[in-house]
C-alpha cells in the first residue's frame, strides 16, 4: 500500500469520446520541434568543446592541457571556469526566461511562445555560429538560453492540453523523442565536421543550431492553439469549435464543459504564483521541484553534452570519441521510442522504476569500471575491449533513463497541474530544470577533477534516492483526462491529507498498487 495510488478512467467518472486525428498528430509532431533545438543544443556543446580547433581559439590553456602539454592527469584536463561557462550559461537565461515565458504562455497562448522561442533562439545560433571571441560565444549562448526557456515551458503543455487523454503519454513523448533526435544529429554532425581540415566546423556546427530554430519558429504558424488556451483568452465558441476538430468528433460536451469549469477556476485565481503555495497545491509544488532535481541529478546531462569530452577523457581519440557520442545519441532515440510505445499500456510509475534501477546499475558500473582502471591518479592507457565495455555500460545507463526519467521528467510535471496554477508551475519546473543543469554544467569538469571516478557513484546515490521515492510517492496518472487529475491526490495514502474534503468528490473506491 505505500506504492502509488491507480486510478482508471473509468474509476474517475469519465471517458470522453474522441479518437487520435490527424490534425492531432500533426500538431504534436510540430510543436514537439521544440525539443530539437534543446537537444540539438545538449549534443552540439560536448563535441564542439571537444574539437582542436574551437579550444585553441577561444580556450587556449584548456588546448594545451588537452593536448598532454601541461598535464597528464585524464580526469581535469577540461577543467576550466570560462569553458563551462560557455556551456552552462544557456542554462542560465533559460531559468530566467521560463518565469517570463508564464506570463506570455498564459496571456498569448502557447503557440506565441514557441514563435517567440524559436526566434530568439535562430538570432543566438547566427552570433555563435559568426562568433570571433569570446564575448559573442557567451551572448549566443544566453540567446539560445532565452529561447530554450520559452520552448520548454509551452510546448510540454501544448502536447499534454491537445492529446486525448488516451494517448497524452505517447504523443508528449514526442518532446523528448526530439530532443533526443536533436542530440543525435548533433553527434553526427559533430563527428563530420571535426574531419574539415580547414578547422572551420566548429562554426558550422554553431551555426546548425539554426535549422532547428527555424523549424519551430515556422511550424509555430501552422498549429491551432489548444481549447484550453483560447478558453483563458474567452472565446469558449472557438474553443469548442476546436475541440471538435481536434477530437473528431461533435460529442465534446462532456470534456469541453470539465475545460470550462477548469476555465472558470483559474480565472477566480488572481495571483497564480501566490495560489501554487496554498495547501491544496502541495503535491503539484513538491513534484514540479523534485522530478526536474532528481531529472538532473540522474547526471545525464553530464553524460549527453559531455559525451565527447568524457570519452576523450577516458583516452579514446578524437574521432573516436566523437563516434562514441553518437552510439549513445542513437542509444538515446531508440529507447525513447520504447518509451513511447509503453508508456501509456504500462504507466508511469512501472517506467520510473524499471529505469531507475537500470541507471542504478550502471551508473556504479561505469565508476567501478573507471575506477579501476584511472584510479586517484586519473593516468592510464586502456585496452579497445575494455574502452568497449565503458562504452556498453553508459549505453545500458542512457537507455534507462531515455525510457523512463528523461520522457517522464517532461510527461508527469505538464499533466498534473490544474489549469489555474498550470503556467506558473510548468514555469517553475522549468526553472528548477534549467537551475539545476545549470549548476552541473558549471560544476561536473570541476567536481570530475577532484571527485575522479567517485562521481559516479555520487550520481548513482541520487538515481538511488530518486527511485525510493517515486515508488512511495508518485500516483499512477496513466488513463486520467487530464483536467480530471486532480482526483489521484485524493486518493493517494499521503497526498490526500493536504487536498480538501469537499473539493474532490470521490465517484468510485479506488485501487492501491505497490
Amino acid at each position: 500500500m505505500a506504492g502509488g495510488v491507480m486510478v482508471s478512467a473509468g474509476e474517475a467518472g469519465k471517458n470522453y469520446p474522441g479518437k487520435m486525428t490527424g490534425a492531432v498528430l500533426m500538431a504534436c509532431v510540430i510543436a514537439a520541434f521544440g525539443g530539437l533545438i534543446f537537444g540539438y543544443d545538449i549534443g552540439i556543446s560536448g563535441g564542439v568543446t571537444s574539437m582542436k580547433p574551437f579550444l585553441e581559439r577561444f580556450f587556449p590553456s584548456v588546448y594545451r592541457k588537452e593536448s598532454g602539454l601541461t598535464s597528464a592527469n585524464q580526469y581535469c584536463k577540461f577543467d576550466s571556469e570560462t569553458l563551462t561557462l560557455f556551456t552552462s550559461s544557456l542554462y542560465l537565461l533559460a531559468l530566467i526566461a521560463s518565469f517570463f515565458a508564464a506570463s506570455v504562455t498564459r496571456l498569448f497562448g502557447r503557440r506565441v511562445s514557441m514563435f517567440f522561442g524559436g526566434a530568439v533562439f535562430l538570432v543566438g545560433a547566427i552570433i555563435n555560429g559568426a562568433a570571433k571571441n569570446i564575448a559573442m560565444l557567451i551572448i549566443g549562448r544566453m540567446l539560445l538560453g532565452v529561447g530554450v526557456g520559452f520552448a520548454n515551458q509551452s510546448v510540454p503543455l501544448y502536447l499534454s492540453e491537445m492529446a486525448p487523454y488516451k494517448y497524452r503519454g505517447a504523443l508528449n513523448i514526442g518532446f523528448q523523442l526530439m530532443i533526443t533526435i536533436g542530440i543525435l544529429a548533433a553527434n553526427v554532425l559533430n563527428f563530420f565536421t571535426d574531419k574539415i581540415k580547414a578547422g572551420y566546423g566548429w562554426r558550422i556546427s554553431l551555426g546548425g543550431a539554426a535549422v532547428p530554430a527555424i523549424m519551430i519558429t515556422v511550424g509555430s504558424f501552422f498549429v491551432p492553439d489548444t481549447p484550453n488556451s483560447i478558453l483563458e483568452r474567452n472565446n469558449a465558441t472557438k474553443a469548442k469549435e476546436m475541440l471538435r476538430k481536434i477530437r473528431g468528433t461533435n460529442d465534446v460536451d462532456e470534456e469541453f464543459n470539465d475545460l470550462v469549469a477548469a476555465s472558470e477556476a483559474s480565472k477566480l485565481v488572481e495571483h497564480p504564483w501566490k495560489n501554487i503555495w496554498m495547501r491544496k497545491y502541495r503535491p503539484q509544488l513538491v513534484f514540479s521541484v523534485l522530478i526536474p532535481f532528481f531529472q538532473q541529478v540522474t547526471g545525464i546531462n553530464v553524460i549527453m553534452f559531455y559525451a565527447p569530452v568524457l570519452f576523450k577523457t577516458l583516452g579514446f581519440g578524437g574521432n573516436a570519441s566523437l563516434m562514441s557520442a553518437v552510439i549513445t545519441g542513437l542509444v538515446n532515440v531508440i529507447a525513447t521510442l520504447v518509451s513511447i510505445a509503453l508508456v501509456d499500456r504500462k504507466g508511469r510509475r512501472f517506467l520510473f522504476l524499471a529505469g531507475g534501477i537500470q541507471m542504478f546499475i550502471f551508473q556504479f558500473a561505469v565508476g567501478a569500471l573507471i575506477g579501476g582502471k584511472f584510479g586517484t591518479s586519473g593516468v592510464a592507457t586502456i585496452s579497445g575491449g575494455y574502452a568497449a565495455g565503458v562504452v556498453i555500460c553508459i549505453c545500458c545507463y542512457v537507455a534507462a533513463f531515455a525510457w523512463s526519467w528523461g520522457p517522464l521528467g517532461w510527461l508527469v510535471p505538464s499533466e498534473i497541474y490544474p489549469l489555474e496554477i498550470r503556467s506558473a508551475a510548468q514555469s517553475i519546473n522549468v526553472a528548477v530544470n534549467m537551475l539545476f543543469t545549470f549548476i552541473i554544467a558549471q560544476v561536473f569538469l570541476k567536481m570530475l577533477c577532484v571527485m575522479k571516478f567517485g562521481l559516479f557513484f555520487f550520481f548513482g546515490g541520487f538515481v538511488f534516492i530518486m527511485t525510493v521515492f517515486v515508488y512511495f510517492f508518485l500516483p499512477e496518472t496513466k488513463g486520467i483526462p487530464i483536467e480530471e487529475m486532480s482526483r489521484v491526490w485524493r486518493s493517494h495514502w499521503y497526498w490526500k491529507r493536504f487536498v480538501c474534503e469537499e473539493e474532490i468528490e470521490l465517484e468510485k473506491p479506488v485501487k492501491f498498487v505497490a
